[in-house]
């Protein structure tokens, strides 16, 4: 999820800096990139001569993990590392660069024709514990406050309405008591405010995608 645009919300929390996108022309060789900033005040003088470092590391054919070297090499890491598909459909790698204190979030597409790279840039620290915090899961509850179920960051709802109309919203983990449904300036939530929107709109919520066991909750607790 983090080699892909969120929401500022989460942007804000994960210490997102901003991202860069690149391709690798039409003969595979070049790398013509675009930075688009996020938080401007972590931009700072050492983030910026380390990343350029890692870029010209992986494009200098050095090293085997150089996978930003030409689209070819581009191309072969990928297939190398099949665990890393995090989209079938569209040939789409995840992986994940690391340093003392930043991480890079690397979304690599190998076809022709595509962004060849999007690579999002954290403070590790902050992107650590907050991915650390969404493996408690998304809790849902209803107006009396008792538990529905556990939903994993990133999973699917379905909410169905009284005329039989369904809605599938992918939830966000922003901290234990909020969470974003789907998209946009208001989909964020108390746990309590989404219940009584459900129940005022006499609607009914379920898990489709990502329902978390109890005991996979409690060992998760346990372990913080």
């Amino acid at each position: 999820m983090y080699c892909y645009s969120q929401s500022s919300q989460i942007r804000c929390q994960t210490g997102n800096i901003g991202y860069l996108r690149a391709d690798m022309d039409s003969n595979g060789q070049g790398f013509f990139s675009t930075w688009n900033g996020f938080q401007d005040d972590l931009k700072t003088e050492a983030f910026k001569q380390e990343f350029d470092e890692v870029i010209n590391k992986l494009r200098s054919g050095e090293t085997p993990d150089a996978f930003l070297h030409n689209r070819t090499v581009l191309g072969k890491y990928c297939w190398l590392h099949p665990e890393a598909v995090i989209n079938c459909d569209r040939n789409e790698f995840g992986f994940r660069v690391d340093t003392d204190e930043y991480s890079y979030m690397m979304r690599l597409n190998p076809n022709k024709g595509e962004y060849s790279l999007y690579c999002y840039c954290y403070r590790k620290d902050w992107l650590n514990d907050h991915m650390k915090e969404a493996e408690r899961g998304i809790r849902f509850i209803d107006i009396h406050y008792n538990n529905l179920f556990r939903l994993k960051d990133g999973g699917v709802i379905r909410i169905t309405w009284p005329n039989g109309e369904q809605e599938n919203r992918v939830c966000r983990y922003i901290d234990s008591t909020h969470l974003e449904v789907g998209h946009g300036p208001l989909s964020i939530y108390h746990i309590c405010e989404l219940a009584e929107t459900i129940a005022r709109g006499k609607g009914k919520i379920e898990p489709v995608v990502g329902l978390m066991q109890e005991r996979d909750v409690r060992r998760r607790e346990e372990v913080r």
